[in-house]
C-alpha cells in the first residue's frame, strides 16, 4: 500500500464494511492478540535468564540488567511517536513492521553468543523493543476498531486478558527452557508465534477498518516533538529508577533533574505551538480524559509493588523454590485475566464507573492484607490476597482504559492508546522504584545493607525487611485510596465520535 493510499484510508470504511468486520471481530482479535501474548510473554521470561546471560558473556549481573533496562527505555520512549506514526501511515502497516523487527531482534538475540559480543546482544534487544513499542502503540486502537462501539469494554477486557495470560505463561515456560535448552531458546520460541501473527495480520486485518477515523491524512510527522518526548521519558525513567545507584543529592542527579525539566518544558511548548503535534495536549482540558489518565497512573503506582516484593518475600525470606513462587504469582495473573473479562463485559452493559470503583476497593483490601503479612503468614492467605490483587487490577484497569478511550474522538485512538500504555509503564516504573527504595531504606536504617540472597540467613534481616515491606504497603494502600477517590469523582460520558 502506498503512502497516498494509506492517507485515503482516513475516509473510513462503509457501513457494510463495518458490519462485516464486527461479524468477524474475533478472527481479527485473534490475529492481533497473538502478538500481545507473545510480546508480553517475552518480557516476563527474560528476568529469569539474566543470571545465565551474565555467566555466558562473563559480565556482572548489574551489567546483565541492561538487557531489561534497554528494552524498557526503548519501549517507553518510542510508544508515543509510533502511535502518531501509525496515525499517518496506517496502524496495520506499523503493526506488521513491528512484528518483523521484533522477530528479527529475537533471532539476533538468540544468535548473539556466536558473535561473543554483549553489545550485539543489547543492540538486538533494542531492535526487539522497537518492534514491541510499535505493537503496543497500535494494539489498543486496532482492537477497539474491530469491535462495535457498544463493546469497547469487551474489546479492552479481551486485550488485557491476552496480556495477563502472556505475563503468566512466560515465567512458567522460562524455568524449564533455561534448565534444559539454554537461555537462547527463550528467544527462539518467540519466532513461530510472531511469524503466525504476521501472516494472520497480513491476510485478516483490513487497514481501512483498523485505521478508521485516524488523524493522519496528509499530516507531517512531528520529528522534533518525538525526539523531545523520547528524551524526556528516558530521562525521567533513568532518574527515578537510578540504575547506577548514584547519590540522590549528587551533582549528576541534580543536573539530570534540571535537564529533564527543561526537556519536558520544551516538549510542552513545542507541542502547543505547531499545527500537527504528535500529542494533542489540549485534550487535557477534557476533565474526563485528564482524570482518567491520572487515575491510571496512580492505580499502577498501587499495583506494581507485588511484582518486585513478593518474589523476595517468598524466595529470599521464606526460602521457597522459584517454582512455587512462580506458581503463586501465576494466581495473580489468573485473577487479573478473570477480572478483565468480567469488568469489560459488565462495563459495556452498565457503565464503567462502578466497576472502576469496585476494582480500587478490592485493591485497597489486598494492600491492607499485604501490609499485615508476616514471615509466618499462612500460604492460603497470601495466595488469596494475590488472587484478589489480580482481580482488582483487571476490574479497575479495563473500565478505566475504556473511560479514557471513550472520552476522545476516534481519530485520536492511535496516539491515545499508546499514551495509556505509556502511562501504565511509567506507573509501574515509579511504583516499583518507590517500593524498593522504601524497603532498602528501612533495612539500611537498621544496619542491614546486604544482598537479597542473605536476608533469610542473617539474624534480624528478616524483621528489617518486613518492616520495610509494611511501610511500602502502607504507602501502596494510600495510592490505592487516592485512585478510589479519583474513580469516584470521574464521571464518564458518552463516547466521542467526531473531532
Amino acid at each position: 500500500m502506498s503512502a497516498e493510499n494509506a492517507h485515503s484510508d482516513t475516509s473510513g470504511p462503509s457501513q457494510e464494511d463495518l458490519e462485516r468486520a464486527y461479524a468477524a471481530k474475533w478472527k481479527a482479535f485473534g490475529a492481533i492478540s497473538i502478538s500481545f501474548f507473545t510480546m508480553v510473554m517475552s518480557m516476563s521470561m527474560v528476568f529469569l535468564g539474566l543470571s545465565a546471560i551474565a555467566d555466558d558473556f562473563g559480565v556482572t549481573l548489574r551489567a546483565a540488567q541492561w538487557v531489561v533496562i534497554a528494552q524498557a527505555l526503548t519501549i517507553s520512549a518510542l510508544m508515543l511517536p509510533m502511535g502518531r506514526m501509525a496515525d499517518i501511515i496506517g496502524r496495520k502497516r506499523v503493526h506488521l513492521i513491528g512484528l518483523t523487527l521484533f522477530m528479527g531482534g529475537a533471532i539476533f538475540t538468540a544468535l548473539s553468543p556466536m558473535f561473543g559480543s554483549f553489545g550485539i546482544l543489547i543492540l538486538s534487544r533494542v531492535i526487539m523493543a522497537i518492534g514491541n513499542s510499535m505493537g503496543q502503540s497500535v494494539g489498543t486502537a486496532m482492537v477497539i476498531s474491530v469491535f462495535p462501539p457498544a463493546e469497547r469494554g469487551k474489546a479492552i477486557g479481551s486485550q488485557t486478558t491476552a496480556v495477563a495470560v502472556g505475563g503468566a505463561v512466560g515465567p512458567a515456560l522460562a524455568g524449564p527452557i533455561i534448565q534444559w535448552l539454554g537461555w537462547e531458546w527463550l528467544f527462539w520460541i518467540l519466532v513461530p508465534p510472531i511469524a503466525i501473527a504476521f501472516v494472520a495480520g497480513y491476510f485478516i486485518l483490513d487497514e481501512k477498518l483498523v485505521s478508521q477515523n485516524r488523524r493522519g491524512g496528509g499530516a507531517k510527522f512531528d520529528w522534533l516533538g518525538s525526539i523531545l518526548s523520547a528524551a524526556s521519558i528516558i530521562g525521567v525513567i533513568l532518574l527515578i529508577s537510578n540504575p547506577l545507584a548514584i547519590s540522590w543529592t549528587s551533582p549528576a542527579m541534580l543536573g539530570g533533574g534540571a535537564v529533564v525539566t527543561a526537556l519536558v518544558a520544551s516538549f510542552i511548548t513545542w507541542e502547543l505551538r505547531i499545527e500537527s503535534p504528535m500529542l494533542q495536549l489540549r485534550m487535557f482540558r477534557n476533565m474526563v480524559f485528564s482524570m482518567g489518565i491520572t487515575t491510571r497512573f496512580v492505580g499502577f503506582l498501587g499495583t506494581t509493588a507485588v511484582r518486585i516484593l513478593m518474589p523476595i518475600y517468598l524466595i529470599s525470606l521464606r526460602g521457597e523454590s522459584e517454582g512455587l513462587a512462580g506458581l503463586m504469582l501465576f494466581m495473580a495473573s489468573l485473577g487479573m485475566a478473570t477480572g478483565a473479562q468480567a469488568s469489560g463485559r459488565l462495563a459495556d452493559r452498565f457503565s464503567e464507573r462502578p466497576f472502576t470503583i469496585f476494582g480500587f476497593v478490592i485493591l485497597i483490601a489486598s494492600a491492607v492484607v499485604f501490609s499485615f503479612t508476616t514471615v509466618d503468614t499462612e500460604f492460603w492467605i497470601v495466595i488469596t490476597a494475590l488472587i484478589v490483587n489480580g482481580l482488582a487490577i483487571g476490574f479497575w484497569n479495563v473500565p478505566n482504559n475504556s473511560t479514557i478511550m471513550g472520552s476522545v474522538p476516534r481519530s485520536e485512538f492511535g496516539v491515545v492508546g499508546a499514551f495509556t500504555n505509556l502511562t501504565r509503564n511509567l506507573g509501574n516504573v515509579f511504583g516499583q522504584t518507590i517500593a524498593a527504595a522504601i524497603v532498602v531504606g528501612v533495612m539500611a536504617s537498621r544496619g542491614f545493607d546486604i544482598p537479597l540472597s542473605e536476608i533469610g540467613d542473617t539474624p534480624g534481616a528478616g524483621n528489617a525487611f518486613m518492616a520495610g515491606w509494611k511501610a511500602a504497603y502502607i504507602l501502596v494502600t494510600g495510592f490505592s485510596a487516592l485512585g478510589l477517590l479519583l474513580a469516584i469523582i470521574t464521571k464518564p460520558r458518552a463516547a466521542v465520535d467526531e473531532d
